[in-house]
């Protein structure tokens, strides 16, 4: 395992750690945006970069880069602080409004950016790639994807029509560090408003209330643990739940007695 040093503080790191992940262990904070546990690293968002003093001096995406026996990473290098500061700005002139950049941004003492804010006022998508790649490389379904290049660049289904090959399962709003991902159930359909979309949901056969989006059905096959509890709203699964406990617990009273 690796020993590498973070702002002075020595540590040893499971073999195949990241630098961020090493940071992490140090107890250092470090703001990240398009990285998330479980998902390949991307280095999209930039915030994560940090000075290498040794072996060799870099300045890197600590979400994507291997730590390695002898490295010496400082987190608050000139020239990673430099960087940060800068992509802070560009993310406050992106979405001006959003008071978790702009909180971010203060944090790293900048309250003000040189670059030309903005033309959509509620802009909230900050090109993390987060909700493109949970639903590509996690959910399988890759409704959504990068649309255009530099400053018209966008997230959505092909030709912001229908995405067909959504299934409805919201992972993509769940990662979304920014709340830019909208979606509600209403009058039994899942809406996916940010990606204009729409998917029918299943009523649950106990209650009659629409719950469960209806392209998932496919994952029945795959928890055959929970086949009993699987067609079940929450509310009618705690139910279920609650009476199999209590008939577990009367057979383990009256086996006791």
């Amino acid at each position: 395992m690796p020993t590498i040093v973070v702002d002075g503080q020595t540590l040893t790191v499971p073999e195949g750690a990241t630098v961020l992940q090493a940071i992490r262990q140090a107890g250092v904070h470090l703001p990240t945006l398009c990285y998330w546990e479980g998902l390949p690293p991307y280095g999209a968002c930039r915030l994560c970069l940090v000075d290498v003093v040794s072996p060799k001096p870099d300045t890197i995406a600590a979400c994507a880069y291997p730590a390695a026996e002898g490295m010496v990473i400082e987190t608050q290098g000139p020239r990673a602080t430099a960087v940060r500061k800068i992509v802070l700005e560009f993310l406050l002139a992106r979405c001006p409004t959003w008071n978790v950049i702009r909180a971010m941004a203060a944090e790293a003492g900048v309250t003000e950016t040189r670059f030309p804010a903005s033309t959509k006022a509620d802009e909230l998508c900050v090109l993390c790639g987060l909700c493109v790649r949970i639903c590509r490389d996690a959910v399988g379904a890759a409704a959504i994807g990068f649309i255009g290049r530099g400053p018209e660049r966008q997230v959505g289904p092909p030709f912001h029509l229908q995405a067909e090959a959504c299934i409805g399962c919201g992972a993509c709003a769940a990662v979304c560090p920014t709340d830019a991902v909208k979606i509600e159930d209403v009058d039994g359909q899942r809406i996916l408003h940010t990606w204009n979309t729409r998917v029918p949901l299943e009523p649950c056969p106990s209650c009659g209330q629409p719950y469960a989006p209806e392209p998932m059905a496919f994952l029945r096959e795959h928890v055959e643990a929970s086949q009993h509890l699987w067609g079940l709203c929450p509310a009618c699964r705690r139910k279920a739940a609650a009476a199999q406990l209590e008939v577990i617990r009367e057979a383990t009273f009256h086996a006791l007695r």
